[in-house]
Formats: C-alpha cells, structure tokens, sequence
C-alpha cells in the first residue's frame, strides 16, 4: 500500500520560496505566486477555494500538493485585563502556548502584544520556569512559528495588515530560541521583510548565547534584544539557569551593549524576582554597577 502524500505547508515559505517552488513545480509565473502569498499572509486564507483571483486550474494542482496548516485552537483562557493564553495543537499533535498582551495608549488605542513559543518544550531547565520542568521534544518550524501570528489576528479581527493591531512580536514563549535559531531567524527576517512591524517592535529573547550574537551581525533584519539575566552573580545564575550558554555575564553584557548603540534599542534585561534569591540589596547594588552608562531597560518579574 502506497504511503499518503507528505502535503507541503505554505505558511513555511518566503515569497522567493513560494515563487520558485510555484514556477518549477506547477509551472506558474511569478505574479501568480504573488497573489497566492497575498492570499495567505494579507487576506489570511485558509484554503485556496477563497483565492478568487488565481484560476481554477492552479487552485486545484495547489490543493493536490500543498496546504495552508495553521496551528489548531485547543483552548482559550482571557484574564481580567484582556490578556489571553492559546493553546495552540500542531500537525503532529505536540501543543504549544502563545499568549496576546494588551496595552492602551494615552489616547485610549488598544494596542497588542503577542508572545511567541519557539519550540515544543525547553531544554533550558530553568529553575524559576515551569516550560523548564517539560523537557524539550522539538524545535518549530517558521510556518508554524509564523502561525501563531495568524492565529491570534484572526482572533482580534486585525484585517489591516499595513497598520495593525498586533504592534508588537516578542520571542518569549516556550523554548530558547538561541536553541532554534535557524527557524527563528528566518521568522524575524520574514516578519521585517514582509509585516509592516518595525525591528524594534520585534523582541529576540535569549538566556545569553554567542550564536545569537553571530546570527544578529548578519541579518538583515535587526529586531530589538532582551536578556534572561535573573543575577549578577555567575554562580547563582549558573543555578537559576544551568543550561545557558558559555558566556560569562561582563561579555554578556558587553555584546548586548555593542548591539544596542549599534541598532539604536536599548537592551531589555530579564529579572524574575525569586523571595530571598535574587531580590537582596547585593543584587540591585551590583546590577546598578553592571548597567550603569549602559543603553539598557531592566523588566523586574513577580512570581
């Protein structure tokens, strides 16, 4: 018995992608792939009866071998003030969490943000992190981390893609993205290719990772950084995060000071507050040294 068709997901292709894969494969020119992108990432469709300006003919040699796959809803969960947590089920079954933040400006406008998971589960072992305790199954591929995305517009209603209501994109959900970094990369480029979401509204968050550091000198696209810092005592942090990457925290901080002054956004710091660990006078006397004349920000976290 023939084993079933492995459909392509377009969601996991750039315009170039979609366009020399639609001119080799099916034999289209290069508006048609255009349009179909369009299709998907402007108007947000779901299959390609809806994409009422490309032909018949190449809908139906697109639905014999690709598929647009967004991540499946599992569960909703809104608090008080509107934040709202997905549970989001992919194609082999493995969940993963995205959650929209709001924010209102001073004149009133609700404005979103939407943190992204990278991978299904973390192998960070991060002390303070319940994702830490699962372990990790497997990095996510860009269509499905672009998929979240689509998910959440499509629950806030957000049909402008030129000025929209999700503002800001932060790669702080599940999973290191350090540790997922050719996926994540390709993600960010596309988002400040493509969305109308400036660099510095898209946030790449790491526990402190050299490859991080390589990847950022050569992108195109340079999104604003945020460091998992949580102590300025390197073997307390080694305990807090005992998987993080080989890099001592001067020249942690000194690389991310480099890439600030060169981009123009100030370094977001990390700090989740844990009673009687990291919240002592020592602490915030040595992190005022650390970052002092520094381009940085420091996110103080309850739990």
């Amino acid at each position: 018995m023939a084993s079933p068709k492995t459909m392509i997901n377009l969601l996991d292709y750039t315009l170039p992608e979609l366009t020399d894969w639609m001119q080799n494969e099916l034999g289209e020119p290069k508006f048609r792939a255009v349009q179909v992108w369009q299709w998907i990432w402007q108007k947000m469709a779901r299959d390609f009866d809806a994409m009422t300006n490309v032909s018949k003919a190449c809908r139906e040699r697109l639905a014999q071998c690709a598929e647009i796959r967004w991540p499946e809803i599992v569960t909703v969960e809104q608090s008080s003030d509107d934040t709202t947590k997905f549970l989001l089920r992919l194609q082999d079954g493995a969940e993963v969490e995205t959650v929209l933040i709001p924010s209102d400006s001073r004149e009133g406008v609700r404005r979103w943000t939407q943190c992204l998971s990278s991978q299904v589960g973390c192998a960070m072992a991060c002390t303070f992190c319940s994702t830490g305790t699962m372990g990790f199954e497997r990095n996510m591929t860009m269509g499905e981390i672009l998929g979240q995305i689509l998910v959440a517009r499509e629950h806030l209603g957000d049909t402008r893609p030129d000025w929209p209501v999700l503002r800001n994109l932060v790669f702080m959900g599940m999973g290191e993205p350090s540790h997922n970094l050719a996926n994540v990369m390709s993600a960010i480029d596309f988002l400040g290719t493509y969305s109308a979401i400036g660099h510095k509204n898209l946030v790449l968050s790491t526990v402190g990772d050299k490859r991080v550091f390589e990847a950022l000198e050569t992108s195109r696209v340079k999104p604003a950084l945020a460091i998992s810092l949580h102590s300025t005592i390197e073997e307390k942090r080694r305990q807090l995060l005992p998987k993080a990457g080989k890099i001592t925290i001067e020249e942690l901080v000194e690389k991310a000071e480099i890439y600030a002054r060169a981009t123009g956004y100030p370094t977001q710091y990390q700090w989740t507050l844990i009673d009687g660990v990291n919240d002592g006078e020592d602490e915030l006397a040595n992190l005022v040294t650390l970052l002092k004349g520094h381009y940085a920000m420091v996110n103080f976290i309850g739990v």
